[in-house]
């Protein structure tokens, strides 16, 4: 594959190139009307386009704007995975928070094993003895 031919693009993908990244990559599936909310409540987005201008990786920053902000929905479509497009779209959210956030901003992320070393590469430390948690909201509730 050609890495000159990607480009990377600031904003998000649209809804169904979205919805396809996340579920292609191995993220949770969601559904249009979650990827919709997603993708207009992002602080911050990129994605990148091959050749024909199909999105083949993303990433976004959720945040309130003054000191906490969070990278979420770090995908990349499976053929073009190991060609570092998962650090440019890290790298460019990283960069855009710095130029945009007020000083002293707190960027987090939750980091799988297989970005957990890119992550680290970049600045972003474990913050042991913390741990991630999370819970699924529904119906059953």
């Amino acid at each position: 594959m050609d890495t000159n031919a990607l480009r990377l693009v600031e904003g998000p993908p649209p809804l169904t190139h979205y919805l396809r990244l996340r579920r292609d990559s191995g993220l949770t599936p969601v559904r249009a009307d979650q990827g919709a909310a997603a993708i207009t409540g992002s602080w911050s987005a990129c994605h990148v386009v091959d050749a024909g201008g199909v999105p083949v990786a993303m990433g976004r920053v959720i945040g309130d704007g003054g000191w906490y902000f969070h990278v979420v929905d770090m995908a990349t479509d499976p053929g073009h995975q190991r060609q570092g497009l998962g650090r440019r779209v890290v790298e460019w959210l990283i960069a855009d928070v710095r130029a945009r956030a007020p000083e002293g901003a707190y960027l987090s992320l939750i980091g799988d094993p297989p970005g957990q070393r890119l992550y680290r590469s970049l600045g972003l430390d474990d913050v042991a003895p913390s741990l991630g948690m999370a819970m699924v909201l529904g119906a059953d509730d």
